[in-house]
């Protein structure tokens, strides 16, 4: 399988000033505007005023307070934390002791 190379900035660029050269060799002509010139003439009317949203009618919703209740009362039960693990008891535990700047000086084992 061979991959196709992708296209460099400078081949795009190379390649959109001879079609430019192309295109004035034509006959063509191509106008300078300035810069801080907007396309937009400023008595046309906003595009965002002339588009239609939201044009079908308002749709009427159904609360259903028991489902969602469900709902929420299985997400809070997934992620509430349990002290002991049934039939097991939690064993030590590896505990990192620091000195009074901060820095760890040894590891024990804790039962709390």
């Amino acid at each position: 399988m061979v991959l196709k190379k992708p296209e460099s900035k400078a081949d795009i660029r190379d390649k959109l000033r001879e079609e430019t050269e192309r295109f004035i060799a034509k006959g063509g002509n191509v106008d300078e505007i300035p810069r801080g010139v907007s396309g937009q003439d400023p008595g046309d009317s906003s595009i965002f005023l002339n588009r239609r949203l939201f044009v079908e009618p308002k749709a009427t919703r159904t609360l259903v307070p028991e489902v969602v209740a469900a709902i929420e009362e299985r997400r809070k039960s997934k992620y509430r934390r349990r002290s002991t693990i049934k039939g097991k008891t939690r064993g030590p535990r590896r505990k990192v002791i620091y000195d009074d700047f901060g820095e760890p000086l040894r590891r024990i084992w804790s039962d709390d």
